[in-house]
């Protein structure tokens, strides 16, 4: 949880969604003065000592997920109508203290995997706006990606709750099948449903889906309690664990680079202790073509075939016609098939678990390759088929997941995912954590801080935001004689006062595309901060000093800015 207001970090994320000028990302937002008043209320209460653990963050909301005040189209204007309650997952997210700023775009009734299939419009890549962003959760991913909210819901019935988290460099939790109530979430398959929760960091998706977990007296799918507090006795993980990846030529298929990034995660893996062994995962990938090429897809003309059906003039328009093709080709399966289907779908989850046995999860990519919005366009059936080769089979035979960042191949992210059983949750998102980079909190006192024009770089570089923090009294900022004007921070003897400045949680290897970026006479060193803890931030040689402005007076970069109109460079430095 940061440590802002809510109402400053609701006024925040109205600022930065109007920065991003992302209209794609959202099929309806709140009035920003009704989120502000909410937000106020929390503050208040957080001040009446109230324990609210999500206060002073904001989320979003897939649409369709209800939130009572905004309508669910599930991204369908025909299907559109008005809740009177939120969802028990939206519900838990604001008795948390997570303000909800509106609802985000998907691929229509969450059937996709691309996040174009939507007459609201294809939502882009959050670092590269002519890619897909992956879906069908895709609204939700990019709006925690470009860092306007804290937090997202998706749902994930193939990987929609994975594949965006992947393409956009960020994390995606999928618990345990029914842990997480889908009351009051519009169906694509009922049986396989799952809330998701979306965030920049490991840390934060972890805790907002444990707080939205327990059943709710409604959902007849929601595991109990007891039954998860007993699997999850028996899931700790060993001293050293053991990881199963693919076979070398299940691997085979992937965008170029992804194999070798792939392998890297994997040492990555190795080195903090796992052991990782090769598996035969063909039983999952057959399992995998099941949920749409199987009768399953008949669950999915149960949910929604009905609207289809019934408003076929729409088709092109308002309904998506590759979606639509998809529900309507459910509505010709027969019971005889799906019992079938669900007899070889035993079978091979058997094959799997004897596979898997002695292994305590399953390390993959989380996706295969990363089309630009033309490629898709080109082939979208068989486009959007590529993306859950890893992903369809973990809801079909009740496994629990977490999407990852694993760096980035030719300038775009590349994901891994960790599997495991039902009710592994928090074994997986323990392997999870030895695969993440250590993270390096970074005192930025100009150009990154929020909403000035190189935070961007942060938050493309995985950081997190931490805390508002002032330096000790021991430091002064000059204007540096560049072109524009830089600030430099430098530790004096005598005459310093406190410096206001952000700290951000960065990735190491974020941080050391920063160092290595660093122009003269930028440096990295020690701050000791008002609090007396010491964190890296961004300095300046002391000779660079000599002659310029000293603003220390004005007790930051931004307050002197709104003062003298002041500029910054456009590189990495300060």
């Amino acid at each position: 949880m940061t440590p802002h207001t809510s109402v400053d970090r609701v006024r925040a994320a109205y600022r930065r969604l109007r920065a991003v000028d992302r209209p794609e990302i959202w099929i309806s937002l709140r009035a920003e003065e009704d989120a502000l008043a909410e937000a106020a209320e929390i503050d208040s209460r957080v001040a009446a000592g109230e324990p609210l653990p999500l206060a002073g963050t904001v989320a979003g909301i897939k649409d369709n997920i209800d939130v009572a005040g905004l309508d669910t189209t599930a991204g369908a204007a025909s299907f559109r109508y008005s809740p009177a309650t939120d969802a028990t997952a939206v519900r838990r997210l604001r008795a948390a203290g997570s303000i909800v700023i509106g609802k985000t775009n998907l691929d229509q009734f969450a059937t996709g995997l691309v996040g174009a299939r939507s007459p609201y419009g294809a939502v882009r890549n959050a670092w590269d706006p002519s890619r897909i962003s992956g879906g069908s959760s895709s609204g939700s991913a990019v709006a925690v990606a470009l860092g306007i909210v804290d937090l997202a819901l998706g749902t994930d019935t193939a990987g929609s709750g994975r594949v965006p988290a992947a393409l956009n460099g960020i994390v995606g939790v999928k618990l345990t099948r029914g842990r997480i109530p889908t009351t009051g979430v519009v169906p694509a398959c009922r049986t396989l449903d799952c809330v998701t929760v979306f965030a920049r960091d490991l840390a934060a998706a972890r805790r907002a889906a444990e707080l939205l977990c327990g059943p709710d007296g409604i959902d007849p799918l929601a595991r109990s309690t007891e039954e998860a507090a007993s699997h999850a006795a028996g899931s700790a993980l060993p001293a050293r664990p053991r990881v199963g990846i693919p076979t070398a030529d299940q691997l085979e298929g992937l965008a170029p680079g992804w194999a070798d990034a792939f392998r890297q995660a994997a040492t990555k893996l190795r080195d903090a202790g796992v052991e990782i062994v090769e598996v035969d995962i063909s039983a999952l990938l057959t399992a995998a073509t099941l949920l749409y090429d199987g009768a399953f897809v008949a669950e999915r003309y149960a949910a929604v075939g009905t609207h289809i059906d019934d408003h076929r003039d729409l088709i092109g328009s308002d309904l998506d016609p590759s979606v639509a093709a998809i529900v309507l080709g459910g509505a010709d399966r027969t019971a005889v098939e799906l019992f079938r289907d669900q007899e070889e779908l035993d079978r091979l989850g058997s094959v799997a678990r004897g596979a898997l046995a002695g292994c305590d999860a399953l390390l993959t990519p989380t996706t295969t390759w990363h089309p630009t919005l033309e490629e898709l366009a080109a082939d979208p059936i068989g486009g959007n088929s590529r993306m859950g080769r890893y992903t369809n089979f973990a809801n079909l035979l009740d496994m629990t997941s977490v999407a990852v960042p694993a760096g980035t191949v030719g300038g775009l992210p590349f994901g891994v995912m960790i599997t495991a059983p039902a009710f592994h949750d928090l074994a997986v998102q323990q392997l999870a954590e030895r695969l993440l980079a250590p993270t390096i909190d970074v005192l930025v006192v100009g150009a990154h801080l929020t909403d000035q024009p190189l935070n961007h770089q942060l938050i493309a570089n995985g950081a997190s935001f931490v805390r508002s923090v002032t330096t000790s009294a021991d430091y002064a900022l000059h204007v540096l004689d560049t072109a524009p004007a830089k600030p430099g921070l430098v530790r004096v003897a005598e005459g310093g006062t406190a410096i206001a400045g952000e700290v951000w949680a960065l990735p190491a290897a974020g941080f050391g595309v920063f160092v290595a970026s660093l122009p003269a006479p930028m440096t990295i060193g020690r701050v000791t901060l008002g609090d007396g803890v010491s964190v890296s931030g961004f300095l300046c040689e002391s000779v660079a000093t000599i002659g310029a402005e000293d603003i220390s007076g004005y007790g930051g970069w931004v307050a002197w800015q709104r003062s003298s109109g002041g500029g910054y460079g456009r590189g990495a430095g300060e």
